[in-house]
């Protein structure tokens, strides 16, 4: 959990509108400096059941989170260009948050324009460098701003909505309150806000418990296209019992989004927790999530990257980096099957879950007997879990007709554009 100042105690993307012109100007900017900066690609995100995806693909994305930006608590002296760039070129960091304190001391409330201008300067810095970059309303009581929270993201909105960067993040660690009766429908306010302008950027949205939650709020999700939604852990403090929490609220069928997480204890503070933390990061990579580790910054904690004064790496910092530099941008649902890699695995037929089917391609013979029958889904989000989507290429037949998915999906066959008709089943 992010915590306060020390004076307190504290607990898609936006679609190419216009490719072709984007394309021409990217080509026209490359051509004047001679080619000499390295380019990096930044894609829509957006959400299909529990994952999210870049373009086309399942991806996920691992940064930094800036440390509170409010004026003379420490941390704003990283909300610099110069930070950001040096995140993207020595850290190889795809993703970076401006943390944006409200109703403390010295956040917007009190300085709505200084607070705003430091999360500008990182927006614009992240752009600049080809980064996504989240824009965080940074509260414990965000309800109680309401009004405020709206007229901010609106102006976001406008300023950045058709930029494929930018993630707003609407409510940062409500705490245990009602997600029914106060966070929800908080969030639809904001959101209907930011819809009204940016109908497509990622929006995610804080749960319960300091956004630990996840559960409960995958039992009454919003209604509305590219949302995911907050889970925080710190290795120190959170186990197994908070992974169950997030596997509950995926096999429910919301995305995930780890803005912040630390090495250390939910307090800001203590030893980094090597074992919890490994486990915690193949969690994440496993499941395809994108994440924030918290903080940058050099406060005396075990949780700051730097030690006080220094650009010297702490315990936690070093951890970091090196899971940063080495974070799969990539991950592919799973391998080819080697005797013939460009054929779909095969699964289990869901009569006789040990038998795996029938090796010829349903596509060429129109034999669809080894093929599940819709809701009968072919692949799990997680060793333990249930079967709950089709992965990119998995066949399923419907109404005796053969769909072959296109990415990952739950919809019914044939229903929307994750799918594509092979052609009537002979069988």
């Amino acid at each position: 959990m992010s915590y306060l100042h020390p004076r307190t105690q504290r607990s898609s993307i936006k679609k190419h509108r216009f490719p072709v012109k984007k394309l021409a100007v990217a080509c026209l900017g490359g051509l004047l400096i001679g080619l000499s900066q390295q380019a990096w690609a930044v894609e829509s995100l957006s959400v299909s059941g529990n994952k999210i995806y870049a373009g086309n693909t399942i991806k996920s994305f691992s940064g930094n989170s800036l440390f509170w930006s409010n004026n003379e608590w420490g941390g704003e002296k990283f909300y610099t260009a110069e930070t950001v760039k040096m995140l993207r070129e020595e850290w190889n960091s795809s993703i970076v948050r401006a943390s944006m304190g409200i109703q403390e001391e010295g956040g917007y409330l009190e300085d709505p324009a200084g607070n705003k201008a430091k999360v500008e300067t990182v927006v614009d810095a992240a752009i600049a460098n080809d980064m996504y970059v989240i824009i965080d309303w940074h509260s414990h009581h965000a309800e109680d701003n309401v009004d405020e929270a709206v007229s901010f993201f609106r102006e976001m909105a406008q300023k950045y909505g058709d930029k494929p960067n930018v993630i707003y993040e609407i409510y940062n660690e409500p705490l245990q309150i009602s997600w029914d009766n106060v966070i929800k429908p908080y969030a639809e306010k904001v959101i209907a806000a930011i819809r009204a302008i940016d109908p497509d950027n990622l929006i995610v949205v804080g749960t319960p418990t300091w956004s630990q939650d996840v559960d409960i709020a995958s039992w009454n999700p919003i209604n509305g296209t590219n949302i995911a939604y907050t889970l925080h852990f710190y290795a120190g403090t959170h186990g197994q019992y908070l992974r169950d929490k997030a596997n509950t609220a995926m096999n429910n069928g919301i995305a995930l989004f780890v803005t912040e997480w630390g090495t250390v204890n939910a307090d800001g503070d203590g030893n980094v927790n090597e074992a919890e933390t490994d486990t915690w990061i193949n969690f994440l990579k496993d499941h395809d999530l994108s994440n924030a580790n918290w903080a940058l910054n050099d406060k005396k904690e075990g949780a700051s990257t730097f030690y006080p004064d220094t650009m010297t790496l702490t315990p936690s910092g070093t951890k970091v980096k090196s899971i940063i530099a080495n974070w799969p941008h990539h991950l592919d649902d799973a391998p080819d099957t080697p005797d013939n890699p460009d054929t779909p695995d095969n699964p289990d037929t869901p009569d006789n879950p040990d038998n795996p089917g029938d090796n010829s391609d349903p596509s060429q013979t129109g034999d669809c007997s080894g093929v599940n029958i819709y809701p009968n889904w072919t692949s799990k989000d997680w060793e333990g879990g249930g079967y709950t989507h089709n992965n990119a290429g998995d066949y399923m037949v419907y109404q005796d007709k053969l769909y072959q998915a296109n990415w990952y999906t739950s919809s019914m066959p044939g229903s929307d554009g994750s799918w594509t008709l092979v052609g009537n089943c002979t069988n």
